[in-house]
Parts: structure tokens; sequence; C-alpha cells
């Protein structure tokens, strides 16, 4: 479990294939710190788990699976990636719940600078239409952010310097893939209703 507040971005070192998938090496600095082999950690917003500690270096094993499902996908050596260590009990939660379990990608239609802060839009599978309400919560690429609006298919948000500085937004612009999670409460609700008929 993530609350989607990133701690910074890690480095991609290598990617390597393996007989399932593909294993990153990622340079992740001071985020490596007490991690231990087995420990969860959110990788643009998706849950992977650690296999392989070099000092720190932490190396990750994905599955084709997630691969496909994520834009991990488009990672290479030296692609920056949001990183973000699991909660402990009684850790201050200042984003939302999110699972580190990617529901869909989404492209960045607009990355506009406005005074200081920047709007953010994003075109997404009209499906998942469902979950996203203005004000509510989302993860892009691991990052709890607030939904502005939404129409059918697109959806904005907004993120001050801050958030771009030290995340892997800085390097994003149209046409970017992001990952995204939709508010696990929404998604609880849904199938709740759908239960009920």
């Amino acid at each position: 479990m993530f609350s989607g507040i990133v701690e910074g971005t890690g480095s991609v070192i290598r990617r390597e294939p393996t007989e399932e998938s593909v294993r990153f090496v990622i340079e992740a600095g001071d985020i490596a710190q007490g991690l231990k082999i087995g420990d969860s950690v959110a990788n643009n917003g998706c849950c992977l788990t650690v296999v392989e500690i070099n000092g720190s270096r932490l190396s990750f094993d994905l599955l084709n699976e997630t691969l496909q499902r994520t834009n991990l996908k488009n990672l290479n050596a030296g692609s920056l990636v949001n990183l973000e260590r699991s909660l402990c009990v009684g850790d201050r939660i200042g984003g939302h719940f999110v699972s580190g379990h990617v529901d869909d990608t989404g492209r960045i239609l607009r990355f506009d600078q406005v005074g200081k802060d920047y709007e953010i839009e994003i075109q997404f599978d009209p499906r998942n239409a469902i979950y996203l309400v203005p004000k509510g919560s989302i993860s892009v690429d691991g990052i709890s952010l607030t939904v502005g609006q939404v129409t059918r298919s697109t959806f904005t948000i907004w993120i001050i310097p801050h958030t771009r500085e030290v995340t892997a937004l800085r390097t994003y612009g149209p046409g970017s893939e992001v990952n995204l999670e939709f508010d696990m409460l929404a998604k609880y609700t849904e199938k709740i209703l759908a239960a009920r008929g």
C-alpha cells in the first residue's frame, strides 16, 4: 500500500531480458536505504518487488503482463522513474490510498504552464470514466493528484512547480504515456452497486 507521495526519482541503469520478461536495475539513491529483498517499491505507481540490492541500486523483475499494461515498457537506460517505498503502520498519508496496481495507461494531450503552475490534460479509455469525478483522487505515475475537469475521455490535473521538479513529470510532454490507478473506493462502490443490481 502506498500514499501517492513520491519520494523522488530513480534512474534506469539497464534493462535485461529474463526467462519470464525483463529485469530493471534502478539507481534509487537515498530511497534504497533500509530496503530489504522482498520489499515493495512503487515504480511509476506500479508495485514491484525488490529482488536484488547493490548499494543504492535496486533490481526488479517484471512479468510480460506488467510490461504490457504499464508505461514501464517505454523505459530504457537513463529514463527517470517515480519511486515510493510502501507505507508502514503509523505513517502519515499525505495523498490517498494507492494499491500500486495500475488500472490502465493514459496519454498526455497538453502540458501547459499557467503562471507558476502546470495544467495537464490526459486522455483515457472512456470505459473508465465512471471512476473519475471533479475533486476526486487519481494516481498518475504513482503521484496522488486531484482531478480537475472531466469529459468522456479526458481529465485535467494541476501540479505545482515542486511536484514537477521532484518527479519524472519534468521529462514529460504531449504524447507521454502515464500509468493510471483510479480511486479504489470508486471501484469498490461500483462493484457493490452492480452486485445489488
